[in-house]
């Protein structure tokens, strides 16, 4: 794999600063178990750490170069026993367009009464009222003003906010 861009690596670095460990490598190595658990989880994540539990520098760099060469992943940065490691994602395959069914008919509604197409456009008209009276409308434009509960704020003005508590430090 080419070397990265110092301003990708570091961009990858502060992408990578809070990530956790995903995979640990314990005596054993670099077994072809551990690499296959690296491999998917660079497939899954393109960004991730690897914790090597092993005291010698030389064998961490050595086991890094192997991790690199073996899966075709760049090495971002090694601090101390944490490994952080960057392969691109490969582009994802789309998937082939399912046919839809076709859709079923539906039957055409029944035209309104002209009357009361008329007072819809106009806006105006009677409308019952629950009592079964008619009340006249007022036209779209004209709406009277809505009746607001006692102690309630009109719109746009915002409520007074509760007192905040306290977080407890411990």
């Amino acid at each position: 794999m080419e070397p990265l861009l110092p301003s990708f690596r570091r961009e990858l670095r502060a992408r990578a600063h809070a990530l956790h460990p995903v995979v640990s490598i314990g005596q054993h190595g670099l077994t072809p178990a551990v690499l296959h658990e690296i491999d998917v989880a660079l497939l899954a994540h393109e960004l991730i750490k690897v914790r090597v539990f092993n005291d010698e520098r030389p064998a961490r760099a050595a086991m890094l170069a192997d991790i690199c060469a073996a899966l075709e992943c760049a090495a971002v940065q090694q601090i101390g026993k944490l490994l952080v490691l960057w392969r691109a994602r490969p582009p994802a395959e789309e998937p082939s367009p399912v046919p839809r069914p076709p859709r079923k008919a539906r039957p055409a509604p029944a035209p309104p009464s002209s009357t009361a197409a008329a007072r819809r456009r106009r806006g105006t008209g009677a409308m019952a009222t629950r009592d079964g009276n008619a009340r006249a409308r007022t036209p779209l434009g004209e709406l009277p003003p809505r009746a607001r509960p006692p102690g309630k704020a009109p719109s746009g003005v915002p409520r007074a906010a509760a007192p905040r508590r306290r977080r407890r430090v411990a």
